[in-house]
């Protein structure tokens, strides 16, 4: 078991890392053009992020009933739809959440 000190020693740390992995970029690029590699990487790296988010909440779906996969799959087209109707993204993540749990919870329960 942590103590107070220790617990908080630990949220300061990563505060601080987050706070200067954040601010980095602005200090290294500030004043001169950001290269190429780092323009394309800023370009696609949020469509690959998403697209490993979706594998991996995906990835232990079964196909043996239709409990099993009809609501993350209606989950999913409600997140997309959503997106591509409204194009934010707390309204997709919050619709899709909300979705999923009335799916779950009241219509395909176990």
């Amino acid at each position: 078991m942590l103590s107070n000190g220790q617990t908080l020693a630990i949220i300061c740390t990563a505060t601080i890392c987050t706070f200067f992995l954040r601010i980095a970029p602005f200090l290294l690029f500030a004043g001169r053009e950001v290269p190429q590699p780092v323009q394309y990487l800023g370009k696609v790296l949020p469509a690959c992020v998403m697209a490993v988010l979706v594998v991996y909440c995906l990835k232990s779906t079964s196909f043996s009933s239709l409990s099993g996969w009809a609501p993350q799959c209606i989950s999913v087209a409600v997140v997309a739809l959503l997106h591509i109707w409204k194009g934010k993204t707390l309204v997709s993540i919050v619709g899709g959440t909300a979705c999923y749990m009335v799916l779950v919870q009241v219509v395909f329960v176990s």
